[in-house]
């Protein structure tokens, strides 16, 4: 009973902190004395309360235009955004700052800032990647601006992490096209895959998958076309060999050229025959 006592006594007293504080909260919002606002904002950002921060800042925004605190208000208004979770509210305001206050003190950190509002909220590799090249502009725009910064060596590896999630969603893409047994498309993007991302750890399977495609491709030609595409899953297969030697996928490849020479010699057998006679 007297827990139970004592947890009520508790509930009651955070429930009359909350009621005052946001009794307090409400007076400073009805107030027409912007300092009093702008100092709470202060107060309330340090205090990491970023929502009413937030809802101040923006209430006393217009109010600071051409006075020594609009600078910083500004930037915290974007901060407060930022550390709300809000990053398209949070991008948009770090790049309305740094391009009003370029040579401010902020400036460097506002334009980082930016560029990684546009990083966290990238989506997953396999959703639209729009957001996801204007963070790599952004974030190599930083770079290029900054390049003694601090956040360089952060920047950077964001930029890694950005080009591995447009790497997954092309190499996607090219086996999506493939499953589909589009086999002409996936050859071409398997080919484009392998051009835009040379270094990727994707390249084996992808190369492997361009020859299975232009093996069911060839297969499935119309007569006068086969005998030149079995001749290129076979150039197909000579690479991959010479590229990977000892693939893991070297047996499948294997069983698929040799179904390509099968391929080509019933091309190739009637002419022959007729020759022959």
């Amino acid at each position: 009973m007297r827990l139970e006592g004592f947890c009520k006594g508790l509930s009651w007293a955070i429930l009359l902190i909350i009621s005052v504080a946001c009794s307090e909260f409400n007076d400073i919002r009805k107030s027409d004395d912007w300092e009093k606002k702008y100092k709470a904002a202060l107060e309330y950002y340090e205090e990491e309360d970023y929502y009413r921060a937030n809802v101040l800042l923006e209430e006393v925004l217009p109010l600071l235009r051409g006075t020594e605190y609009e600078e910083k208000a500004q930037f915290l208004y974007a901060y407060s955004h930022y550390y709300r979770k809000q990053y398209i509210l949070s991008a948009h305001y770090f790049k309305t700052f740094y391009d009003t206050y370029g040579r401010s003190e902020y400036a460097e950190e506002a334009l980082y800032r930016y560029a990684y509002s546009l990083y966290s909220q990238s989506p997953e590799y396999n959703l639209d990647q729009s957001s996801t090249y204007e963070a790599i502009q952004a974030i190599q725009l930083f770079i290029n601006r900054y390049p003694g910064s601090e956040n360089r060596e952060e920047a950077t590896a964001i930029i890694d992490k950005l080009q591995r999630k447009l790497e997954l969603k092309a190499f996607d893409n090219a086996r999506l096209y493939h499953q589909l047994r589009v086999w002409k498309s996936a050859i071409i993007a398997f080919d484009n895959f392998s051009n835009d991302y040379p270094d990727s750890p994707l390249n084996e399977r992808a190369q492997f998958l361009k020859i299975e495609s232009s093996y069911e491709l060839a297969a499935r030609s119309i007569e006068s076309k086969k005998e030149e595409r079995f001749r290129q899953t076979v150039d197909y297969y000579q690479e991959f060999l010479d590229t990977y030697p000892e693939s893991e996928y070297l047996k499948e490849a294997e069983n698929i050229y040799k179904a390509t020479l099968k391929g080509l010699e019933s091309v190739n057998t009637p002419t022959e025959t007729a020759e022959n006679s």
